[in-house]
């Protein structure tokens, strides 16, 4: 006789670590509002957990409540612009709070990281590590079985898993929301691109959703230092339209000026920029902020998967925050319920 299937993987439970907490607070308050929809009685919040950092440097995460058990979810953000911790401690965060499930009986353990660590280091040029690779199999060594992410910068980091399950969120549903109901931007007056040919394929995607016109910015790097530029190209006409430049992460902003600039000098009128991880690494904020003062820009679309803060945004003209945080939510309800999370991943 076959064993009777349940319809959920078993109690649901989020924990987060420090820097993840903001993010999964306002993850508990669309996963109540779907849980009320659905007319299930349980009311979710954030088990108790404590994030130790001793004298000299090395932290921990302790669980303290009993996840015997459980659905386990640990909610951690890296790379958080509100926090004087580095993207290495907010890693070892994590891994000591997922080996933490994994001690305590968790029967099933998913990091939820809006922002994958080390993703830009997917590969070997020279003499160096394929650092993703490594953070892949310390996930996994500590005893994650799903990875949940949003818009990683290589889909090759995929295949540095051998056992835990990567999904792969993408922010483009919520961003062409935006610009649909708010921005009301028209298509016929608007073209999509991306700061490179790297980022083609999702410009692609914007301007099939938007029925917006495409055109490519072809970058040629200078490996000689770190973020040189050689020189660029524009393919496609941009001259009296508005543009939009789409791209998975914002960090020194270098790239993106320099297209900026380009699309300009082909007779851009408006330029408008989305991006699913808006790092604004060092002074990039600040180079932004000129642009936008010249004139050269317009708008800069952002998810909370970068958190800046209330003050940040308050303060910052040319910059609109759009939330992920429902749509991880409903994700981490359909695993739970064992739906499927395919739609939801487009």
């Amino acid at each position: 006789m076959m064993p009777k299937t349940t319809d959920s993987r078993g109690l649901l439970s989020i924990i987060a670590c420090d820097s993840g907490r903001a993010f999964a607070e306002r993850m508990m308050v669309e996963l109540n509002r779907i849980s009320k929809q659905e007319g299930d009685d349980l009311f979710h919040r954030l088990k108790y957990t404590t994030e130790v950092t001793f004298p000299n440097g090395e932290i921990k995460v302790v669980i303290n409540e009993n996840i015997r058990g459980d659905d386990l979810y640990v909610v951690q953000c890296i790379d958080d612009p509100l926090s004087e911790k580095s993207v290495n401690d907010n890693l070892m965060a994590l891994l000591t709070a997922v080996h933490a499930g994994y001690q305590s009986d968790a029967d099933h353990i998913t990091a939820v990281i809006p922002q994958f660590p080390y993703s830009r280091q997917e590969r070997r040029k020279t003499r160096e590590a394929i650092s993703a690779k490594l953070v892949a199999g310390m996930l996994e060594l500590a005893g994650c079985q799903r990875v949940i992410t949003l818009d990683i910068h290589s889909e090759a980091i995929q295949g540095f898993f051998n056992s835990a399950k990567l999904e792969d969120l993408h922010a483009s549903s919520v961003i062409i929301d935006y610009l649909q109901t708010i921005l009301r931007i028209d298509p016929t007056r608007l073209v999509v691109t991306g700061p490179d040919v790297g980022s083609a394929e999702r410009a692609r995607h914007y301007s099939k959703r938007l029925g917006a016109h495409l055109a490519i910015v072809d970058k040629a790097r200078d490996y000689s230092g770190i973020s040189k530029i050689e020189s660029m190209r524009l393919v496609g006409r941009v001259k009296g339209m508005e543009v939009l430049i789409v791209d998975d992460m914002i960090a020194t902003g270098n790239t993106l000026v320099n297209a900026i600039h380009l699309l300009k000098e082909h007779g851009a009128e408006k330029i408008y920029v989305a991006t699913s991880l808006p790092f604004f690494t060092g002074d990039c904020a600040e180079k932004l902020n000129r642009e936008y003062e010249k004139g050269n820009l317009d708008l800069v679309i952002g998810t909370d998967a970068v958190f800046q803060g209330k003050a940040f945004i308050e303060k910052t003209p040319w910059y609109r925050e759009v939330s992920v945080a429902p749509l991880f939510a409903r994700v981490i309800y359909n695993i739970n319920k064992k739906r499927s999370v395919s739609e939801l991943l487009k």
